[in-house]
């Protein structure tokens, strides 16, 4: 900057820095560039212009040279400042130059920073030890081969060994980031390290808990007693207020159980895991979803943890749509022969609310339960034939769709519902509803007088159907043909034949 530049020393009007702001963001180079020299001759006066980092950073993307010279000249006056705060005598300044390094994303200037942050690594401090191990990480970000080669990953696992629980926490969290963004092992937990996180993880904060926490998951036990260590000492973080803590040591502890022979103690386990999670069931919407995604995936392992608790996951009036679809996941799971009567009358309720999406797949659960629990099948029929009594569009259609999975399942089994069935023909207009209908009659030909009468109604619309319905048709008609080998059947398949070429003929045509 020249001497004739002293108008950029000017006082700070009101409103100047959004001014600043919109020229720093301008398409024009010589606005940008004024803008620029403004917010360096604020800086030299001791202006406060901090908010528009980002957007003089921004202004390096430029072939403009003396644009460029200007954003480092601004980062030099910057870095010059943030070198001599990271040894003020105050650790909350050291901390803070510590922190602002970590956001400066410019590789050149990032080389500058590398001894202040060394010396912020070994710092008497623990509050400027804990930001320096985050701002490790941000750097590796930035330059990985830069920390590599500086020795940076090796001070972040000593920092492992700190007396301080926060400083170990910090550490391997910025160790567990670097590690997700690395393909090659950075950050493996020993014998010494474990003895280490688990003294730390009683001493520092929620947050940390679960930095730890989701490290020690990585860990794999060497042996059964070694997995019973960890999981003794991750026990009490169940009974933790924050609902992240209780998940990851819900997580530790199923997977530390895979290595447990001892039936007794994982019986002991599955007990202790019941309660928090069923807690996490009452908190708000948000966190019941988090929480209920979690279970359904614990209850796929072990459900017995939960076997006793279908309860809770009943579906209440004011329950969010995304959380209802969840507990009715996990009820499907939890359902057994002990507590389907249970389940079946939840299911009929929720097929019998507004919420469209929320009933089909209500229906659609009674199903599965049906397919699941062979002893309950029946039960699971007797539902759904009541729901397709109410006479409800979709809800007709979605049992529809069902019960011709359940024929599947047990074929020559329940084939005296298809009459009720065939009642409901003329409102189907869903394309999955009319393919499992199809299929019905076709399987089933031989047991329905009408059968042929049936299928030719279907074959009415044969072109306008889509490919789903238009293949189904034409599998039940040679069905029909097979087990009724009359000549009705057999014009039947050469229409349909013949409608499926004119169809396919046309589409290429178009």
């Amino acid at each position: 900057m020249s001497g004739h530049d002293s108008k950029y020393f000017s006082t700070t009007k009101k409103g100047e820095i959004p001014e600043l702001k919109e020229e720093l963001n301008s398409q024009y180079k010589d606005k940008r560039k004024d803008a620029v020299k403004k917010v360096i001759a604020a800086m030299t006066v001791g202006k406060d212009v901090s908010s528009l980092f980002t957007d003089v950073v921004n202004c390096m993307q430029t072939e403009n040279l003396e644009l460029k010279k200007l954003v480092y000249l601004y980062h030099i006056i910057r870095d010059m400042k943030l070198l001599q705060d990271s040894q003020d005598p105050n650790p909350l300044i050291r901390a803070l130059a510590v922190r602002t390094m970590g956001c400066i994303r410019v590789d050149k200037i990032t080389e500058y920073l590398c001894d202040p942050l060394q010396r912020c690594l070994k710092d008497d401090d623990p509050y400027v030890r804990k930001t320096a191990a985050i701002c490790v990480a941000k750097l590796y970000d930035i330059n990985a081969e830069l920390v590599e080669d500086r020795g940076f990953l090796e001070a972040l696992k000593d920092l492992i060994s700190d007396n301080n629980p926060m400083v170990v926490a910090n550490a391997v969290a910025a160790l567990a980031e670097i590690q997700d963004s690395s393909v090659r092992p950075i950050f493996e937990i020993t014998s010494h390290t474990l003895s280490k996180l688990l003294t730390a993880l009683n001493e520092c904060t929620e947050w940390g808990q679960v930095f730890i926490l989701d490290s020690l998951s990585r860990y794999k036990a060497a042996d059964a007693r070694e997995a019973e260590n960890i999981v003794e000492r991750v026990t009490p973080r169940l009974q933790h207020a924050n609902c992240a803590v209780v998940l990851s040591a819900v997580k530790i502890i199923l997977l530390q159980m895979e290595l447990i022979t001892s039936t007794d103690v994982v019986r002991n386990l599955c007990k202790k895991m019941a309660p928090p999670l069923v807690t996490l069931l009452s908190a708000e919407p948000e966190i019941q979803y988090v929480a209920l995604r979690n279970i359904n995936l614990i209850v796929q392992k072990r459900p017995t943890i939960l076997a006793h608790e279908i309860k809770v996951f009943f579906c209440k009036y004011n329950d969010p749509i995304y959380v209802k679809m969840e507990k009715l996941e996990i009820m499907i799971k939890l359902a057994s022969d002990r507590n389907i009567d249970q389940v079946l009358l939840e299911f009929k309720e929720y097929a019998t609310e507004v919420d469209v999406d929320f009933v089909r797949k209500a229906v659609r659960a009674i199903g599965r339960c049906a397919i699941k629990l062979e002893r309950a099948a029946e039960r699971c029929i007797s539902v759904l034939l009541e729901l397709i009594k109410i006479k409800v569009n979709y809800v007709v259609q979605e049992a529809i769709i069902v019960i011709k999975d359940i024929f599947r399942r047990y074929p020559n089994t329940y084939e005296s519902i298809i009459a009720t069935l065939c009642e409901s023909l003329d409102t189907l207009d869903e394309p999955e509803a009319k393919a499992s209908m199809i299929w019905i009659i076709g399987e089933y030909a031989e047991r329905i007088d009408n059968a042929d009468e049936l299928l030719e109604s279907f074959l009415e619309t044969f072109p306008e159907e889509p490919a789903l319905v238009q293949l189904q048709l034409l599998t039940a008609t040679v069905k029909l043909f097979l087990k009724k080998p009359t000549e009705g059947p057999q014009q039947m398949i050469q229409v349909a034949i013949s409608d499926a070429y004119l169809f396919t003929y046309l589409c290429n045509v178009v």
